[in-house]
């Protein structure tokens, strides 16, 4: 094995993490409901978020590979307050997100178990079993886990969507009226969609949080360009299976007139039979091991996440570094997600679509941030993103901008 390999082997790893995360509720359950409820018509706004979106994952990425430090330091150097507002950010979504990824997570535990016990009772467990291995054993206990899970997942989901395609578009049953994008409920799961496509901007700064782990993990400094290829393995794979996701949904469920359910368990059962209608009955167990594995693991990835982020905040505002209060961040994330939870037991769309749509709506905010911070003094211009990633920033920015200003104008009129 060359050297060049040894050290790309020892990079590989914030990107996988990435990817766990993203694979979570905006796959499994946003994109899947875009190809259920409207087909193929949503594909290229699914696309559309995942190129604009790139360019600010992309920044936190470099950004540590140039500095050696997190972009949250960027946004300290651009001004304290920026940072209390990102940290106060935190506190209003985070909650909310970790509920809508533990809910789902549960139903497919509870489909997998087939017990009658609560969504809320599940999603506790989960919780509380993510805190116990995030306690333990941290990040190494998170990179391990999502690179069994993520391959056994990609695998399945290709698979599933070839024999779909295979077998082509079923024709609509009789009386079948399509849902209408244009519509207030339309462009509101619109938004909702895009939110979490491939996954919120303002958790853009994780990448960055993960790849300073995986340092202190291997003892090893990635170049720039071993950095970004590891964080374009992982972006690209969630590209892909986002438009997979979306395709299952259309090519299974689109015009059946079968709506998916509202229900976790529910909602877990039908995602399974996408899979056992094209692959055969067999595939069951399997299919339903690997999507509450991923979810799973994106509970993990998410509480790390939040936890590490915080953390991080803490240690910049103080200038202390308290070895508890990373878990005391995860332990906090997670007793708040769960209270949040409770309320929602038998509304998985609205939970979902709230947590998604808050993050559409500060992904602006998040995405000039990360502009800024890139394009400043502390980063050398040689390290700095070429001229094509700038003006893709500068689209994205507008991208984002101008639909969240669509969504504040149709919540408005639609009220």
């Amino acid at each position: 094995m060359t050297e060049s390999v040894k050290n790309l082997l020892k990079t590989l790893g914030p990107g996988i993490v990435f990817a766990g995360m993203c694979i979570g509720v905006s796959h499994l359950v946003q994109s899947t409901r875009a190809g259920a409820d409207y087909g193929f018509v949503l594909l290229p706004a699914v696309l559309a978020a995942v190129i604009f979106k790139y360019p600010f994952f992309e920044f936190s990425s470099r950004y540590t590979s140039a500095t050696g430090k997190s972009i949250l330091y960027g946004y300290d150097n651009l001004g304290r307050w920026i940072l209390w507002l990102y940290g106060i950010v935190n506190v209003l979504t985070m909650f909310i997100v970790t509920a809508a990824i533990a809910f789902v997570a549960a139903g497919l535990m509870s489909t997998i178990l087939q017990v009658e016990i609560g969504a809320d009772a599940l999603a506790a467990l989960i919780l509380l079993v993510c805190v116990i291995i995030l306690a333990g054993g941290k990040y190494s206990a998170l990179d391990g886990l999502l690179k069994v899970v993520s391959t056994v997942l990609l695998i399945s989901t290709l698979v599933a969507a070839f024999v779909a395609f295979n077998k082509g578009v079923k024709p609509p049953v009789e009386g079948f009226i399509p849902n209408e994008v244009m519509s207030v409920v339309g462009i509101t799961f619109l938004i909702a969609l895009m939110g979490w496509m491939p996954t919120a901007v303002d958790m853009s700064a994780w990448t960055g949080l993960w790849a300073e782990e995986r340092v202190k993990q291997t003892k090893y400094i990635p170049t720039l360009k071993e950095t970004l290829l590891d964080f374009n393995i992982g972006y690209a794979i969630t590209g892909v299976l986002a438009v997979v996701f979306l395709s299952l949904g259309a090519l299974v469920m689109y015009g059946t007139g079968i709506e998916l359910s509202n229900n976790s368990t529910g909602f877990a059962s039908q995602l399974i039979s996408l899979y056992t209608t094209s692959i055969g009955e067999w595939s069951y167990l399997i299919i339903a091991v690997a999507a509450f594995s991923t979810m799973f693991s994106t509970s993990i990835t998410v509480l790390d996440g939040y936890g590490r982020a915080m953390n991080k905040v803490f240690v910049i505002i103080t200038g202390q570094e308290k070895k508890w209060n990373y878990t005391f961040w995860v332990v906090v994330v997670a007793l708040g997600a769960y209270l949040v939870l409770s309320q929602y037991l038998n509304n998985l769309k609205s939970l979902v679509d709230l947590a998604t749509t808050i993050s559409f709506v500060i992904a602006p905010l998040a995405a000039i941030l990360n502009y800024k911070v890139i394009f400043s003094s502390e980063v050398n211009k040689d390290l700095q993103p070429p001229l094509w990633l700038k003006n893709l920033a500068r689209a994205g920015i507008v991208f984002l901008s101008v639909f969240t200003l669509i969504y504040f104008y149709v919540l408005i009129v639609g009220l």
